[in-house]
């Protein structure tokens, strides 16, 4: 056996280098690093040494480059991912947080921490975590709970084990999610004699297993004897690539389709069988075709609270409940009937035996009505400007207005998720949103990865005042690589979202708006002067009609483009037709009548959840 004498570090980049997409691209296509002590001399070595065979891009904090590659990797349909390599210490920890971000969603990414010397001869190193009972303990187990294959490399063998199964779960569709590869920093620069079969090209294809033929007449059989269903479309669907099955489906047996925020824009809004957002965020035609259900068919939806109104949206009491999930963990949830397999594989084996069963409950007038109150809701208002401040729903529409097929709205947290999952309005593949860890600071990072996945898409990225202050710096990163999209900074002058949370629960403004937090002055944050300082163009919308001039004259700019607007932040008559009640813990005791209200508001709707099937 013909063998190779290379560093780990060096063996590990080059490894990667060849692991191959169907396409023939490769599956990692490029390194976003930061070095620092635990990984210059050994990963920062072999790096530069691979060239373009691997790329490596600086960005400017270890959790916002994590971002981008998780938003390329959601964008990628998980088909492609980014790695990332920090130091030991806070170089390390920061990219916890994104880690976690993308073991909620299902999201690939490869992250690789710089750890302590295995050899322990220089302990305790800088920035080392001693743990006083465990030796064997750093500051990268905190990686363990929040990954879906975790690994410390401690010897340069181990890579040949460690590599192909760190492969297997960022492919796997079922168990795909944030591998961690903890990389002994004496190890990264020791050699040893690999087989050099260890370095030929690997193609990597994502399976697409069949759903049991059991569970599949189960399912058909819960269909048939079902007079209300309703499908809840998941990411499970996007990530199958299942749109067109789903819109064959959902058309041919007269099922409505209502969304998550991981599943919107599998099927356009202009679908006639789309209902729009299911729950909390949901639109009045969808909950009400979900609280009248009789049977609720989830695919590819882990039934987060936000979809299932706290498990109360459901309210036709002889519901039933099947999952078609390709994981059993999700299939298996609140004692559904699961249906375990890839969603495309399964919606057709599904409808194929079905046959021509159509539903006779499909009725489109409340999506119609629906539709109708968003547009007024989305309208521009009457006075553009001034001292009169749009709400965030006329900001949507305002870019609604101008936007085209290839336009793609993102966003992360606070107020606007909601917003637009109930009033955005996508052409297919228009709608990128992470919530299922509603990470603050994942949108700029992430609008820069969606760009770097699709880059012939136009990104309107949505980010409220707070997160913008959160992470903003891979601004700068976006304008250095000349990476455009445009950025619709909304300024409420603090937490509008949770503000308005807090009033809903019968608690006092407090320690959210800048108004009503303990500080000597109150800030006069200039957005326009921080962004351009980091290279972007940045302007200030005057109002609505600006706000869609400036939207229109961005997409011209090789570089990021950053529209502040001024928007009301007290909280409006409704978002144009829907909404449903969330389990946040109200207090049981307290003082004043609107907190009394609200606890018997709270008891009121808790009596409708139903936990299990």
């Amino acid at each position: 056996m013909s063998t190779i004498r290379l560093t780990a570090a060096q063996a590990m980049v080059r490894w990667l280098s060849v692991q191959m997409t169907e396409e023939g691209e490769r599956f990692i296509e490029g390194v976003w690093a930061i070095f620092g002590h635990g990984n210059v001399a050994g990963l920062g070595e072999a790096l530069h040494g691979i060239g373009e065979a691997l790329p490596t891009w600086r960005g400017q904090n270890e959790q916002s480059m994590a971002h981008t590659a998780i938003a390329y990797a959601k964008a990628m349909k998980r088909r492609r991912v980014h790695a990332i390599t920090s130091s030991i210490g806070p170089g390390a920890t920061n990219m916890v947080t994104a880690a976690a971000l993308a073991h909620v969603n299902r999201l690939p990414v490869l992250l690789i921490p710089g750890d302590v010397f295995a050899n322990r001869r220089p302990d305790p190193v800088l920035q080392q975590i001693e743990d006083f009972e465990d030796g064997s303990m750093s500051v990268n187990d905190c990686f363990r709970p929040v990954s879906k294959y975790f690994d410390r490399i401690v010897r340069p063998e181990q890579l040949l084990t460690a590599l192909p199964r760190a492969m297997r779960t960022l492919t796997d569709p079922a168990s795909c999610g944030p591998v961690t590869l903890a990389f002994c920093q004496d190890v990264q620069a020791e050699a040893y004699d690999y087989p050099e079969s260890f370095f030929e090209p690997t193609t990597w294809y994502i399976r697409r297993p069949e759903p049991d033929q059991r569970e599949v007449a189960r399912v058909v059989e819960m269909i048939r004897k079902a007079q209300n269903p309703v499908l809840i479309c998941g990411g499970g669907v996007i990530y199958s690539e299942a749109e067109e099955a789903l819109a064959q489906f959902a058309t041919k047996h007269g099922i409505p389709v209502v969304e998550t925020q991981a599943g919107k824009s599998a099927l356009p809004q202009a679908h006639p069988m789309n209902f729009g957002a299911a729950g909390v965020d949901g639109s009045a035609a969808a909950n009400q075709v979900c609280e009248a259900a009789d049977l609720v068919l989830g695919v590819g939806t882990r039934f987060q609270d936000f979809t299932t109104g706290s498990w109360a949206l459901f309210r036709n009491p002889s519901r039933s409940l099947v999952s078609i999930n390709i994981q059993s963990y999700d299939a298996h949830k609140h004692g559904a009937a699961s249906l375990v397999g890839d969603a495309k594989s399964s919606l057709e084996r599904i409808s194929s035996a079905l046959g021509e069963y159509r539903s006779a409950s499909f009725d489109p007038k409340s999506r119609t009505e629906w539709l109708a109150r968003v547009d007024a809701h989305c309208a521009a208002p009457e006075v553009d400007g001034g001292n009169v401040l749009p709400t965030d729903a006329q900001v949507i529409g305002a870019v609604q207005r101008v936007s085209t097929e290839r336009t793609i709205a993102m966003c992360a947290a606070g107020t606007m998720p909601g917003a637009l999952k109930l009033l955005w309005q996508p052409a297919q593949g228009g709608y990128h949103m992470e919530y299922g860890y509603s990470c603050m600071g994942y949108e700029l990072a992430g609008a820069m990865g969606i760009k770097l996945a699709l880059p012939d898409r136009e990104v309107v990225c949505f980010v409220g005042d707070g997160s913008y202050m959160m992470m903003n710096s891979e601004l700068a990163t976006a304008a250095m690589r000349r990476i455009p999209f445009t950025v619709v900074l909304t300024d409420n002058r603090g937490y509008g979202c949770i503000n308005r949370l807090q009033i809903a629960c019968g608690g006092e403004e407090f320690n959210n708006m800048y108004k009503d937090c303990n500080v000597e002055e109150q800030p006069e944050i200039d957005f326009v002067a921080h962004a351009s300082a980091m290279g972007v163009h940045a302007v200030k919308a005057k109002g609505i009609s600006d706000l869609e001039a400036q939207i229109i004259a961005a997409r011209g700019r090789d570089r990021p483009s950053v529209i502040v607007i001024d928007t009301d932040a007290v909280p409006g008559p409704g978002e144009g037709g829907g909404g449903f009640w969330w389990d946040v813990a109200v207090p049981e005791v307290g003082t004043s009548d609107r907190l009394n209200a609200a606890r018997t508001e709270y008891v009121r709707n808790r009596d409708f959840q139903k936990l299990v099937n």
